[in-house]
């Protein structure tokens, strides 16, 4: 029988795995004891963390005729953890640990909490995920003495240092790395946020290339980028710009790119009214982005976290996005099939929307990627009932 990561916690991951890495060397402890994961979770079933991936067979990657069915990754305020959901058709959403967590934050963060988790499929056939390592009620739950990792004043609201990769050939079996983006790189040195990484695979670099929001002390967000080791345990290279808004003192965060022919999207928040989400578009991936004023979704109250995917067998792309301004919050959604005009498709499991979260609710800041419907079933087996 498979031997299943109960109440895992970060000395847990220790014994197993040797010990969880920051940036490829052995993690310093959070301040406060992590507590165990089924605290978070409530059940014992959870991915599994192993200590490399060296045994494990690397899988071709589909063709995309096969990828018929659809990953999401999401996070919840409410148990900062790392949830998985998986459709078949696009629309309807369901929830493969019936609505818990997947990863218990308490496990696998320096902060005990996660923040915007993002899943993609590189060129080697493995899976790449990323999240970001912030728990923002971390005092209120008494796992943080303070509110924030640092002072306020001079590192600004939710400031945090790390960032969680993970890397998986099956979707089930994972290895785990803290990387502590300030002790990389001088650059580095004074950075008070590194938010909502996502990767993709560079093919002039063939590298993967992780782009992340970061700030300098109590300054403005902004993106920037840098590449992965092969085995994603943590960055090569000091960042680099990736885009900056070019309005004065407005921030630009929650990057998402997609590569749409010969031009790269990247899709972001702007911290400026009317709208939320914009789009800027270049003929290279890191960088060159043009901005372009024009606000791409339709809600009315707050909205972040971009996520660009395309239905299987069409033309058609959907923009998720996380509407944190709902009460209670939702996930919205938009299509589109030539980036200029974006239909409304609604909210989850709102009157008159096609998309439909089945068995959970209130998820925040997803991820959705393309996967066979063997995948899908292989992570449903894994959570099932024994």
């Amino acid at each position: 029988m498979k031997a299943r990561v109960v109440g895992l916690m970060v000395a847990g991951l220790a014994a197993l795995c040797g010990s969880p890495t920051v940036g490829g060397a052995q993690a310093a402890g959070p301040a406060a004891a992590p507590a165990p994961a089924s605290a978070a979770t409530g059940t014992a079933r959870q991915l599994e963390i192993v200590p490399s991936l060296a045994g494990q067979k690397a899988a071709p990657v589909p063709s995309e005729r096969a990828l018929t069915a659809y990953l999401l990754v999401y996070f919840r305020d409410e148990t900062h953890s790392l949830h998985i959901a998986v459709s078949r058709d696009g629309y309807s959403f369901t929830d493969v640990n019936g609505g818990q967590p997947v990863l218990s934050g308490r496990g696998i963060a320096e902060q005990q909490g996660i923040r915007d988790p993002h899943i993609v499929r590189g060129p080697d056939g493995a899976f790449y995920l990323s999240m970001t390592d912030l728990h923002i009620y971390a005092q209120r739950e008494g796992l943080r003495h303070t509110e924030w990792e640092r002072p306020k004043a001079t590192h600004g609201w939710g400031n945090n240092r790390s960032l969680i990769f993970m890397k998986s050939r099956d979707l089930v079996h994972w290895t785990h790395a803290i990387v502590h983006v300030d002790r990389l790189f001088p650059e580095t040195a004074n950075l008070s946020a590194a938010w909502a990484p996502e990767t993709i695979y560079d093919p002039k670099a063939r590298k993967m290339m992780v782009y992340y929001t970061t700030r300098n002390g109590a300054g403005t967000e902004h993106m920037v980028y840098s590449y992965a080791d092969d085995a994603f345990t943590t960055l090569t290279r000091p960042p680099q710009a990736l885009f900056a808004y070019p309005r004065p003192n407005v921030g630009s965060i929650d990057g998402d790119i997609t590569r749409i022919g010969g031009k790269f999207h990247l899709f972001y928040v702007a911290h400026e009214r009317p709208g939320h989400l914009r789009q800027a578009v270049s003929d290279r991936i890191n960088g060159g982005y043009a901005f372009d004023p024009t606000p791409v979704d339709p809600e009315t109250v707050g909205t972040e976290a971009p996520n660009l995917w395309r239905r299987a067998g069409t033309n058609k792309y959907v923009l998720m996005y996380d509407v944190f301004g709902a009460k209670p919050n939702n996930m919205g959604f938009s299509e589109t099939s030539d980036f200029k005009h974006f239909r409304n498709l609604g909210r989850f499991n709102e009157p008159g929307s096609p998309m439909k979260a089945t068995n959970f609710a209130g998820p925040k800041h997803g991820a959705v990627m393309p996967i066979t419907p063997a995948e899908a079933e292989r992570l449903e087996r894994h959570f099932a009932a024994p």
